[in-house]
């Protein structure tokens, strides 16, 4: 049981220092370091409890190894500094205190912490300290989310690329945290029912830790040098007359359509209204009031149309090939935008021309 979570721990240090060595996203990395690190830090007590070591050396007992309450305020600053914000540290005041609490712990006589423990530690501190966990890991996934919600949307109205990013790596970071606090909160409450567990029956829940380590590790280093777009709050709209905003997103349209910028596939609303002569608060109103679409569905339905055009026509080439020609960044990009402009997956309208 030992080696099996000592291996999880070691993985979790050696992605840790792995992070800390690249050159983009310098700031999240860090914050995913300081998690990884912390992730180590919990599973440390159950690696060394269960080879005996708190058995050989009671005065182990308190070492400040678990900071549970520092879990979900990490997550969110790794979020936050993906998307290019800044993290409140103040966040962080709860599980530094719960160091600081283990830490005078740690250090008392080994007669007092011994009366502590099973005095007032045991009946008043500890279950407050859990409960605390638990709350703050639902509490910080519910934040995790909104940002996320926040996030894509802002994706949608600036990139025409915006599955390549928060559409899967946030998503899976926050729905794997959510995981670790339904275990939680279904031990929390098995406790509440049928008693106190003891130290080997909670191996399941420090297994899944463990795998939650393992896997943030692996999803930081996969993203550690993509460049998240910055999160950027809108500039206010400028005041203009009335305008006709569905006829001015058509025209538009039709120039990116006909000049072929829709093509690129990092195109951005900025590019686009310098393109058009226009600014992004025109540019995004015209696409969202008038035309019905945001920016991401307006361009990569044009692609989508790129691509159709190019299956009446005859071509023979594979569709991720057309979809990439198109300007599609993704496959999973290209399949959903062709579905909603069209209704139906490339392969079907493929098909459907055949017959």
């Amino acid at each position: 049981m030992s080696c099996l979570l000592l291996a999880f721990g070691l993985q979790a240090l050696v992605h840790a220092a792995v992070l800390t060595q690249g050159s983009f996203n310098r700031r999240a990395n860090g914050w995913l370091a300081a998690l990884l690190l912390v992730l180590a830090g919990m599973l440390t007590p159950f690696i060394i409890g269960y080879a005996g070591a708190y058995d050989a050396w009671p005065w182990l007992s308190f070492a400040p190894f678990a900071v549970p309450l520092a879990l979900g305020p990490l997550i969110l600053a790794y979020l936050t500094s993906l998307t290019g914000g800044r993290f409140d540290r103040r966040h962080l005041i709860p599980a530094g205190l719960q160091f600081g609490y283990q830490s005078v712990c740690f250090l008392l006589p080994m007669e007092a912490k011994r009366a502590w423990s099973n005095g007032v530690d045991e009946r008043f501190i500890d279950p407050v300290i859990q409960v605390a966990a638990l709350a703050s890991l639902i509490a910080y996934s519910l934040l995790g989310l909104r940002l996320l919600a926040r996030y894509r949307a802002w994706l949608a109205a600036h990139r025409s690329d915006d599955g390549l990013f928060a559409a899967r790596s946030m998503r899976n970071v926050l729905a794997a945290l959510a995981g670790v606090a339904a275990l939680r909160l279904v031990f929390e409450v098995g406790e509440r029912l049928l008693g106190p567990f003891n130290y080997f029956d909670v191996y399941p829940y420090y297994l899944a830790l463990s795998a939650f380590a393992a896997f943030l590790g692996l999803e930081g280093w996969r993203n550690a040098a993509r460049p998240f777009p910055p999160l950027s709050a809108e500039p206010p709209q400028p005041a203009t007359r009335t305008r006709d905003w569905q006829a001015q997103g058509e025209v538009w349209l039709e120039t990116t359509r006909e000049a072929g910028w829709a093509a690129e596939p990092g195109l951005t609303l900025s590019d686009l209204a310098g393109r058009l002569g226009t600014n992004t608060s025109h540019l995004s109103r015209a696409f969202n009031e008038g035309l019905g679409r945001n920016f991401s569905e307006a361009i990569n339905g044009l692609r989508a149309e790129m691509v159709a055009a190019a299956l009446t026509a005859g071509a023979r080439q594979d569709l991720l090939t057309l979809g990439f020609d198109a300007g599609f960044s993704s496959k999973a990009n290209f399949n959903r935008a062709f579905r909603q402009r069209f209704g139906v997956a490339p392969s079907a309208y493929r098909a459907r021309l055949k017959s």
